[in-house]
């Protein structure tokens, strides 16, 4: 028998799969990545990621970069840089389409 958190895990792994299913299905997805898209560029958080990219280039070098290393340096910091109102915003829109799409 799987250990108390192993259960919870699961759980929420298939919690997670469920919904990502529903949002994408009923076309949610799309509009939640359209709305955190304009969000993100109004924030100046484009703009920030792209610096950082830059930087990131001129310290290695061009030819010592490769996306996976630009992703795995870039990820931390754009999470970071999410400004909280449109994370709050975001899960608030989540939260009012589960609500009304509960089954």
């Amino acid at each position: 028998m799987f250990p108390r958190r192993c259960r919870i895990m699961s759980t929420d792994s298939t919690m997670r799969a469920t919904i990502n299913q529903k949002l994408t299905e009923m076309g949610e997805r799309d509009r939640l990545k359209a709305f955190l898209g304009v969000k993100l560029t109004e924030c100046g958080w484009k703009d920030q990621i792209k610096a950082h990219c830059k930087e990131v280039i001129k310290d290695k070098g061009l030819e010592h970069v490769t996306v996976e290393d630009l992703v795995v340096e870039i990820t931390p910091k754009g999470r970071a840089l999410v400004p909280d109102s449109v994370k709050k915003e975001l899960l608030q829109r989540i939260r009012a389409f589960l609500a009304q799409h509960a089954t």
